[in-house]
C-alpha cells in the first residue's frame, strides 16, 4: 500500500456530535419524565388547562421525546454513514478480511434477524484489519458491551413504554409507563456513550494500522530498473 489512506475524522467528528446530541436530550427528556412521574403521585390539580402543570409537563415531555426519536434515527444514519468510510480503510489494510459486501451496510439495521449479528460483524472486522497482520482477531470485550448495548436501545425503541402510556387510564398505569420510559432512557444514553468511544477507538486503532504499514511500505527495497530483465 503505496498510497496514503484519509480517514474519516470529520465523520467521526459530527457522528459523535450528533449522537451526544441524542443522548442530552434523552436525559432532558428523562428528567421530564420524572417531573410528570412525581406530578401523578401528587392529587389532580384543578384550574384551567393553561395554568395546569401537569399539562405543562406533559407538552414539555412529548415535545423532548419527538427530539429523541428524530435524533436517534440522524444518530444512526450518521453512525452508518462512519461505518461505511471506516470501511474503506479497512478494505485498504485488509480487503479479504471483510466478510460482508456493503450492501449489508444498510440493509443489515434493517433486514429481521441480520439486525441481530452483521453490524457487528463490519465492526469486528475493522477491529481485526486494525491489529497486526499475524495477530488478526476478531471481537473485544468492547465491542460486545456497545452491541448488547445497542440491541437494549433498538429494542427499547420499540418498546412498550410509550404506547402504554398513551393507553394509560389511571396515573398508576401512566406512572408504570414513565418508568418504563426512563429505564429505557437509562439505556440509549449508556448504548450512546459506548458508540462514541467505540468510533474513537476504532479511529485511533486504523490510523495506527495505516501509518504502520505506510512506513513499512516506505521502507521496502526498490529494484533497479532492468532487475528482471
Amino acid at each position: 500500500m503505496g498510497e496514503s489512506v484519509a480517514l474519516p475524522r470529520g465523520q467521526a467528528r459530527f457522528a459523535s456530535a450528533t449522537i451526544a446530541a441524542f443522548a442530552v436530550v434523552t436525559v432532558a427528556a428523562g428528567v421530564a419524565a420524572w417531573h410528570k412521574y412525581e406530578l401523578l403521585a401528587g392529587p389532580t390539580v384543578a384550574g384551567p388547562y393553561v395554568d395546569n402543570p401537569l399539562v405543562e409537563a406533559d407538552t414539555h415531555f412529548r415535545n423532548l421525546m419527538g427530539w429523541r426519536t428524530g435524533l436517534f434515527l440522524a444518530a444512526l444514519l450518521q453512525f452508518g454513514i462512519w461505518l461505511a468510510n471506516m470501511r474503506d480503510v479497512a478494505d485498504t489494510l485488509w480487503a479479504e478480511g471483510q466478510r460482508r459486501r456493503r450492501a449489508w451496510l444498510i440493509f443489515g439495521w434493517v433486514v429481521p434477524v441480520a439486525q441481530l449479528f452483521v453490524p457487528k460483524m463490519f465492526v469486528n472486522d475493522l477491529w481485526a484489519a486494525s491489529r497486526p497482520q499475524e495477530d488478526r482477531r476478531r471481537g473485544h470485550p468492547l465491542l460486545t458491551a456497545w452491541w448488547l448495548s445497542m440491541l437494549a436501545a433498538c429494542g427499547n425503541t420499540y418498546g412498550d413504554g410509550p404506547r402504554a402510556l398513551k393507553d394509560a387510564a389511571t396515573a398508576d398505569e401512566a406512572r408504570h409507563a414513565l418508568r418504563q420510559i426512563m429505564i429505557g432512557d437509562a439505556v440509549d444514553v449508556c448504548a450512546a456513550t459506548l458508540s462514541v468511544v467505540v468510533i474513537w477507538q476504532l479511529l485511533r486503532r486504523l490510523e495506527r494500522a495505516t501509518v504502520t504499514v505506510t512506513a513499512h511500505t516506505d521502507t521496502q527495497p526498490v529494484a533497479p530498473a532492468g532487475a528482471g530483465a
